[in-house]
């Protein structure tokens, strides 16, 4: 069972940056889909971005296309979230997700089946 430990979160300006870290306690394999995804207060909890630990395909929601850049470090079994231009609306608690293995890219939550505790990132206007 993969555990994922989320960093980085904290408060800043809009228009400003942050990375996110998600660390896994064990060895991400080839198979591996991971993501990002947020949840606000009273909100659903919103796909935000996912990557291919094979190939490094990336995939993104149209509100964060153009700002926000999902990476990874395949030495470090981490994957990284950096996001710019920070809005207001990207207020939330971000989380990571781990889907060890299916062809698809998941864009829900329901298909990850691992999940860290989150990192809360607030944007002031």
């Amino acid at each position: 069972q993969v555990q994922l430990v989320e960093s980085g979160g904290g408060l800043v300006q809009a228009g400003g940056s942050l990375r996110l870290s998600c660390a896994a306690s064990v060895r991400i394999f080839s198979s591996y889909v991971m993501g990002w995804f947020r949840q606000a207060p009273g909100k659903e909890r919103e796909f935000v971005a996912a990557i291919r630990w094979s190939g490094n395909s990336a995939y993104y929601s149209d509100s964060v296309k153009g700002r926000f850049t999902i990476s990874r470090d395949i030495a470090k079994n981490t994957v990284y979230l950096q996001m710019n231009s920070l809005k207001p609306e990207d207020t939330a608690v971000y989380c990571c997700a781990a889907r060890p293995a299916g062809v698809e890219v998941p864009l829900s939550p329901a298909g990850y089946n691992n999940w860290g505790r989150g990192t809360q990132v607030t944007v002031s206007s």
